[in-house]
């Protein structure tokens, strides 16, 4: 265990302005507050937090990250408390150690469901501070590094954890030195076999190639060296998980792949990235398809670097990452690597490949947007879907007419592209020209590519869209239009209905009338007011009464069962697809030129019902869900449900008489069901789609005289 003077003489290295007595007063605080306690391994706890920030030191982190990682367990492990740690160490590493701490309170079922709201809490904070996350990731480093002193089952579940959240998190940060060993770690605990397998392979082929790799670094840094460019080479083998993941995503054995080793060049300016690639292209013969430029479009995590694949000596493949020093050092820590770089906010810095503070880069915007998907999620569930799709995705870079580069993950589409833009596009998408081409909003985008969105106000996103599209900010936005188009729809009700009653009444209102009406009952606005009416949650007579209305009760009954269906005295709805939330009840159907009624269903809106259906005797005593109803427009091209019972003789070819006659009358069958009734006979049970009540009279009396049919009548419910 590292010793306390080790630790200070590790910060002090690499910042002689450090504070020693706060990193002192930290370690011998947390030594205490741990007391005799130890982890599954025998070791005292207090090893834990000391390793964590020692891992920290390695990245050359500030004071007070370091002090908050020998804090990071104290309020969650021991007697200690928040306001102690902000008293003792002030309100910097007090927010730090409380964005690390879980929420252990949690009346939750699941134990998924405790891990998304305590991963929602890390990232939240983590938005504000992302000094966080270097501690959180150092922490499950360690933790990993120490996993096989647990049970298997416990485990394999925080290597899983570690595969689908953790890693990915880091590599989406930049930090890709713990990205890859935690990666590492999980796959060997969760895949022994495999992993084994990999790495004894990787050996035998270091022994078969080891003299050549030395040989290719020699012949590259003399190439280099005779065109003038001063550079380092050092040559790289993939880690087992990466090799892993490749022959499962590309099917292929260990043999069949070509870049198990690679090359590194680093270069002293970003210019000369270009030329060392020109040296190896002029030199070899390159690879087609194996050129990427993140220089020029670096990932969301920051990284920069030329990747190329050249057929090198002894005609050996030989992939290049040809980057900056400082490119280089983000590659490898991240956001961390911009704490070198707190000070430079020059933009030709920042071109000439100097990184920038972490607040401003790729990474941390990204994360800012990540959370930002968070507050939209309705569920743990929707949670850790967004936050996984979010992770898992690699990119692909396309523009807009003006030339703006927006990433997206692999395998979006022109809707993912819009919402990227601004959600405003996305909501309003009609159409978009790839290319100069016309394409479906649903066609898959591919690098390069130029996206015009076409855009109307008229628009609103189908919900069917969410499932189309594959980044967080698309989904988001889509569910938030859809929930906000369903409660306008309930509002357009609740409005109908009150002005409805208002005008039964004989009464007038104002909309300052209204306002004042909603305030005193409470509600947040108008429009929540009239879409709980909509929702039967309150109704007219609630509203009327606040605002000082007098009137009968019986004249502000939403339903006068001996006038219903007068268009004199009722609410018209011209068929299910007008903007009310309407639904028609599946026990029956209904259809345009019979007498209708509406049923407030909490949940799913007004269920629509023929007068005559039974099912309406379920609600004579409740008066204040009936809403009176009538069909606002005539028979028309647009079909309608309604549900019939055939009886019809066993015999050969019955059915196909029942369906024919169906079918030659115009209607069209939406599902039937054949139920055993007798020996000789079946009852079928149809619920067809008509235009209206002549129709379904046409279509009935022709069914009647066909010879298998026995009996044919409508459902009443």
């Amino acid at each position: 265990m590292m010793r306390q003077y080790e630790l200070i003489e590790r910060v002090t290295a690499y910042d002689p302005d450090a504070d020693e007595a706060l990193l002192n007063k930290a370690y011998v605080y947390a030594m205490k507050a741990h007391g005799h306690q130890t982890r599954a391994s025998g070791a005292p706890y207090f090893s834990h937090p000391l390793e964590v920030a020692e891992i920290l030191t390695t990245f050359k982190l500030d004071v007070a990250t370091i002090a908050a990682a020998l804090l990071h367990d104290v309020v969650e492990d021991t007697d200690a408390t928040q306001k102690d740690i902000e008293e003792l160490f002030g309100p910097e590493i007090a927010s730090l150690v409380d964005g690390l701490t879980k929420i252990n309170q949690l009346d939750l079922v699941t134990k998924e469901a405790k891990q998304a709201e305590n991963l929602r809490k890390l990232l939240l904070a983590v938005s504000k501070d992302v000094r966080v996350l270097m501690v959180k990731l150092a922490d499950r480093l360690h933790n990993m590094r120490t996993i096989g002193h647990v049970k298997e089952e416990k485990r394999k579940r925080i290597s899983q954890e570690t595969l689908d959240i953790y890693a990915p998190l880091a590599g989406r940060m930049g930090m890709q030195t713990i990205r890859e060993e935690l990666e590492d770690i999980a796959f060997r605990a969760l895949n022994p076999e495999a992993y084994e397998m990999i790495v004894s392979r990787l050996e035998d082929i270091k022994s078969e190639v080891g003299d050549i790799i030395v040989e290719i670094e020699v012949v590259l840094q003399q190439k280099l060296e005779e065109a003038g460019l001063k550079a380092r080479i050092f040559g790289r083998e993939k880690r087992p998980f990466s090799i892993w993941s490749k022959m499962e995503r590309k099917q292929l054995s260990l043999s069949q792949l070509s870049d198990i080793f690679g090359f590194r060049v680093i270069v002293e300016k970003p210019l000369d990235c270009y030329l060392a690639l020109g040296v190896a292209h002029q030199n070899w013969r390159s690879i087609p398809g194996r050129f990427k430029d993140y220089i020029s479009n670096p990932k969301q995590n920051d990284y920069q670097s030329i990747h190329t694949t050249v057929i090198g000596p002894h005609r050996k493949r030989v992939e290049l990452q040809i980057r900056t020093d400082v490119m280089d050092c983000v590659a490898e820590r991240g956001v961390a690597a911009h704490g070198f770089y707190k000070d430079i906010k020059d933009k030709k810095d920042a071109e000439a490949g100097v990184a920038v503070p972490a607040a401003t880069s790729n990474a941390y915007r990204w994360l800012r947007h990540l959370v930002d998907i968070i507050s939209s999620a309705d569920n743990p569930r929707e949670f850790m879907e967004h936050t996984k799709l979010e992770l898992f995705h690699d990119q692909v870079f396309a523009f807009t007419p003006n030339g703006d580069l927006i990433a997206l993950p692999k395998g979006a589409n022109a809707i993912d592209f819009a919402y990227a833009v601004h959600t405003d596009v996305g909501n309003g998408a009609v159409g978009c020209i790839v290319n100069g081409k016309h394409e479906p909003l649903m066609a898959e985008l591919h690098n390069g590519d130029e996206v015009e969105i076409i855009t109307s106000k008229a628009q609103t996103p189908p919900p069917s869209w969410e499932g189309s599209t594959v980044t967080g900010k698309a989904k988001a936005a889509i569910r938030r239009a859809t929930k906000q188009a369903i409660r306008t729809q309930y509002a357009g009700l609740g409005r109908e209905i009150l002005d409805h009653c208002v005008e039964k009444a004989g009464a007038r209102y104002t909309q300052e009338d209204l306002e004042t009406a909603v305030r005193r009952l409470g509600l947040k606005d108008v429009e929540d007011a009239l879409a709980s009416l909509g929702r039967g949650e309150i109704t007219s007579v609630n509203i009327l009464s606040v605002m000082d209305i007098e009137v009968d009760d019986k004249q502000t009954r939403p339903f006068a069962k001996e006038k219903a269906g007068s268009k004199n005295n009722a609410i018209e709805i011209r068929g299910v697809d007008k903007n009310l939330p309407l639904k028609i009840a599946p026990e029956t159907g209904a259809v345009p030129g019979e007498r209708i009624v509406g049923i407030f269903t909490p949940g799913e809106g007004i269920i629509v019902y023929p007068i005559f259906a039974t099912k309406l005797m379920e609600f004579e005593d409740q008066p204040e869900r009936w809403l009176d109803l009538a069909w606002g427009t005539d028979e028309s091209d647009k079909t309608y449900p309604a549900r019939i019972k055939v009886v019809i003789h066993n015999e050969v070819g019955a059915l196909a008489k029942v369906t024919q006659t169906i079918g030659e009358n115009g209607a069209n069958i939406e599902n039937l069901q054949m139920v055993t009734r007798e020996r000789d006979f079946y009852d079928l049970d149809i619920v067809l789609e008509v235009v209206g009540i002549k129709h379904l009279t046409r279509v009935l009396t022709s069914l009647g005289k066909v010879k298998p049919v026995s009996h044919v009548e409508r459902v009443q419910g």
